[in-house]
């Protein structure tokens, strides 16, 4: 049978959730075609860290590398989908069950993928990455993480620390993806984000298959 690769991105739409306090995401047909335009055209205003997208190490190290300096091996090849039944946080303990390997590309499925998703307003309770799982990730040298919502830190709890953890040691992050039509287990990824010259993070579409 065909395998089929299934698209874990999260549409990008006007007004929609982001996280509170940066810029909203608006998205405004500026020509259009049956107002007598030659074209329609579209204005996108927005954070880089909208929707689906990609942290860089610059986001939370001041002399990290910038999004365009990103290797294609870290989002483009074998992954491993784990579906984790936590309540809040992700800790180190949750992590020790799973076979993690150096070099390997992990992405979290959590409630997150049915719940935080489910609405437009930002879910302050979604579950993230504690430190301690931050510490441990690198520790077993895994090269790509990703989450089912919009950050691997929670909202007032770790959220920079685990930022600086995984970021400083050279980890790629995936930031909200949608994996409710996933299943435990491994795949093949592409995940290609914009090619933002020195940015700290960029949107991006993400497929499994």
């Amino acid at each position: 049978m065909k395998r089929t690769w299934k698209d874990v991105s999260v549409p990008l739409r006007d007004g929609m959730v982001h996280w509170p306090g940066d810029p909203e995401c608006h998205i405004k047909r500026v020509s259009r075609m049956e107002d007598g335009a030659v074209c329609n055209l579209t204005h996108i205003s927005m954070s880089a860290h909208t929707g689906t997208h990609m942290d860089a190490p610059r986001h939370f190290i001041a002399d990290g590398i910038t999004m365009e300096q990103m290797p294609f091996e870290a989002v483009i090849g074998r992954c491993r989908v784990f579906e984790l039944d936590c309540e809040d946080q992700i800790t180190a303990d949750d992590l020790k069950k799973l076979r993690l390997a150096p070099r390997q590309r992990v992405l979290f499925k959590t409630r997150n993928s049915t719940r935080s998703w489910a609405t437009n307003e930002f879910d302050k309770d979604f579950v993230s990455i504690r430190q301690d799982a931050a510490q441990y990730l690198v520790e077993q040298e895994v090269m790509t993480v990703g989450v089912d919502y919009l950050s691997i830190g929670g909202f007032n709890k770790d959220g920079v620390e685990t930022h600086q953890i995984m970021l400083g040691a050279g980890i790629w992050v995936i930031e909200g993806l949608n994996l409710a039509e996933i299943s435990d287990g491994y795949y093949e990824l592409i995940c290609l984000p914009i090619k933002l010259e020195g940015a700290d993070g960029a949107p991006c579409r993400v497929v499994l298959r």
